[in-house]
């Protein structure tokens, strides 16, 4: 199968790339290089000749039908996105422009294709749109999110992400597009972008910098290793059922707090220092409107898909922690695509 992968060059992107490649598949990666984005993340593969890569922009209508036209993807897998929540609240206009209006531009590229592919090609096609549990809002101390909790976005990001699942449901049900909706929690790994709290934890810790942790720590998220979420994301492409959405967790639940201690851990072991890294753990102003617990029901992935994630916790952060331990080349190249900016620097406070 030939996948077009949109936003390829990315944390969750290239681990799915990876993955696909390993298992047989053709992709053509589609992405815009910006700041997230590391191109050196699939150095391994950007020879293969089942690989390619498309420098380009989902905001581009022309772009994308010279791509599929040249392409002739058998499925789209769509993960181009701005990600990061802090900087949708100080910046929320790029989030619309992308997430929303370049997902709109996407779906209506793979519908003029669609229509255009024979009746093999047309029962076989797939668009599978790439999202996350936190447009569901924010849950108590109990409860899991289902396939039909109530959409309550509550930050810029979320309710970007929201937008565009709407689009997708709207373009299944309009233009009989086959679409696929997976909604994923807390991704974490190797690769990951230098912004995110993982990463953040871990070069923080080792720079002897302040390890900054919003509120009182007490927010409570289901981590999922990006290992398994690709696994999840081609078993969903491969066996989901057209218009349906599910659910994608890691039954990891675990407190920040709780997280960044086993982090400070599992960094002590792996690279012991004098000092102990949780002694820089430091509380800074909670984000606003920061939802208190995403937790995930996955059990119509598991039922119908018989899909589970492989990594517990404690494994996948030791493999994390390992991984950033042993790429700090790839940690500077991150880091030289910002513009000056720095990565672990605050942001999400609504001042820029």
């Amino acid at each position: 199968m030939k996948l077009l992968i949109t936003g390829g060059s990315g944390f969750i992107g290239s681990t799915l790339v990876l993955t696909a490649l390993a298992r047989g598949h053709e992709v053509v990666n589609l992405d815009a290089l910006t700041y997230a984005a590391n191109p050196n993340s699939l150095n391994a593969v950007r020879d293969n000749p089942a690989y390619r890569f498309e420098h380009a922009d989902i905001r581009d209508s022309g772009a994308l039908t010279r791509i599929f036209a040249e392409h002739q993807p058998d499925a789209v897998m769509h993960l181009a996105a701005e990600s990061h929540v802090d900087r949708s609240i100080d910046g929320p206009q790029v989030f619309v422009d992308t997430n929303v209006g370049g997902t709109a531009r996407l779906l209506q590229a793979a519908t003029d294709y669609f229509k255009g592919l024979d009746a093999g090609r047309t029962a076989r096609f797939r668009f599978h749109h790439v999202s996350t549990d936190e447009v569901y809002g924010s849950l108590g101390a109990t409860g899991r999110f289902t396939e039909t909790s109530h959409y309550r976005p509550n930050s810029p990001y979320a309710a970007s992400k929201a937008a565009a699942d709407m689009m997708v449901r709207a373009w299944h049900a309009t233009y009989a597009l086959p679409t696929l909706i997976s909604n994923c929690s807390n991704n974490y790994g190797p690769r990951q972008f230098p912004e995110k709290l993982i990463p953040v934890v871990i070069l923080s810790a080792l720079k002897g910098a302040p390890i900054p942790v919003y509120g009182r720590g007490a927010n409570v998220r289901d981590w999922l290793h990006v290992e398994d979420h690709a696994d999840a994301l081609l078993t969903i492409l491969e066996r989901g059922r057209i218009g349906e959405v599910y659910n994608v967790g890691g039954d990891a639940e675990c407190s920040n707090l709780e997280l960044v201690r086993l982090l400070c851990a599992e960094l002590d072991r792996q690279h012991p220092r004098s000092g102990a890294s949780s002694d820089q753990i430091t509380f800074v102003t909670d984000r606003p409107g920061h939802d208190f617990r995403y937790a995930i029901d996955a059990a119509k992935l598991h039922g119908e898909l018989g899909w589970s994630p492989r990594f517990t916790l404690a494994d996948g952060l030791a493999q994390t922690v390992g991984w950033y331990l042993e790429h700090a080349d790839w940690c500077q190249q991150c880091l030289a695509r910002t513009d000056g900016e720095n990565p672990l620097g605050r942001l999400g406070l609504g001042s820029r």
